[in-house]
């Protein structure tokens, strides 16, 4: 099939299937999946200006399916949420001016895939170390049951010294968090979390969940259930803010996008109901994998220059 925006041929088939799978993986770990959705579509063919920007237009739609069912779970701290939101929309159009500086350049396909591989190579090392400390220690055997919605709040963590550390930074203003169980944490550690999210959103594409999911746990102390419903109510609208800034770039094919939801919307669905049986530290390891795979396919492109 044949796409004018972009000047691609990808087969709809595909796009339905990668839609449906991303979808899942969105719904289970509170991210847009752009670290498979991006690689992906650059699989198939697309620059990575259009695999940025389409896959931001295709996790808006998703990620208002999946929050929804986190919401009715009650895994979604709308406060949080909110306040993340502005930190990741500001983040994000400095993403997007770097690509733009890139595409000028010439060289947006070279520097994005090698520092999207560094990217998803560090995260999955560290959350590979994090995960296994944790279900090795005592605290972590007596997670392992399983957690049903977001009754379980409490969550262990290796890296929960260093988080502790953080929440006691007394740096006005501070916010309390009741939702999520925390009564004091300095607002603009919430802000520069979201920052950093929503700059790799706007240069990586997606909504940057394999960045901001895991540092709303290890750096704001965040339980891992409702880390990854809030991060999905909070895509919604720095996607939706981002699509609009690649969009106005050219950097947008809508009908990939709406293509790639059909098989989204359903994968969305099935991912959001499967955490209620998996404790924090089960989910955070099983996420371990799919950086890795992220970075597989772009090593291959990179280093091939092949696609499907």
């Amino acid at each position: 099939m044949f796409f004018p925006i972009s000047g691609a041929h990808i087969s709809p088939i595909y796009l339905v299937v990668a839609g449906f799978l991303i979808g899942i993986l969105g719904g289970f770990f509170g991210v847009g999946g752009s670290f498979i959705a991006g690689p992906a579509l650059r699989l198939v063919g697309l620059d990575w200006n259009f695999a940025v920007g389409t896959d931001l237009a295709h996790i808006v739609g998703k990620s208002v399916v999946a929050a929804k069912r986190h919401r009715a779970l009650g895994n979604v701290d709308l406060k949080l949420g909110l306040i993340m939101a502005l930190g990741t929309i500001a983040g994000a159009e400095v993403g997007a001016q770097a690509i733009q500086m890139l595409k000028r350049a010439g060289n947006v396909n070279l520097v994005v895939s090698v520092v999207s591989i560094v990217v998803y190579l560090s995260i999955s090392a560290f959350m590979m170390w994090e995960s296994r400390k944790t279900l090795m220690s005592r605290k972590g055997r007596s997670q392992r049951g399983a957690v049903k919605g977001a009754k379980s709040k409490r969550d262990h963590s290796a890296f929960g010294p260093v988080t502790r550390a953080i929440q006691r930074l007394k740096i006005w203003p501070m916010i309390a968090l009741p939702a999520s169980g925390i009564r004091a944490l300095s607002l603009w550690m919430v802000v520069l979390v979201a920052f950093v999210g929503g700059v790799f959103s706007g240069f990586l594409g997606g909504g940057a969940g394999y960045i901001r999911m895991p540092s709303m746990v290890y750096v704001l102390g965040i339980p891992t259930h409702l880390a990854v419903g809030t991060d999905l109510f909070e895509v919604v609208i720095s996607a939706s803010y981002g699509t609009f800034t690649h969009a106005v770039k050219g950097n947008v094919d809508i009908l990939i996008a709406l293509v790639m939801n059909i098989g989204a919307a359903v994968g969305a669905q099935i991912g959001a109901i499967s955490t209620q049986y998996f404790a924090g530290p089960k989910i955070r390891l099983a996420f371990v994998p799919l950086p890795l795979i992220g970075a597989a396919i772009v090593i291959y492109t990179l280093f091939t220059g092949h696609k499907l």
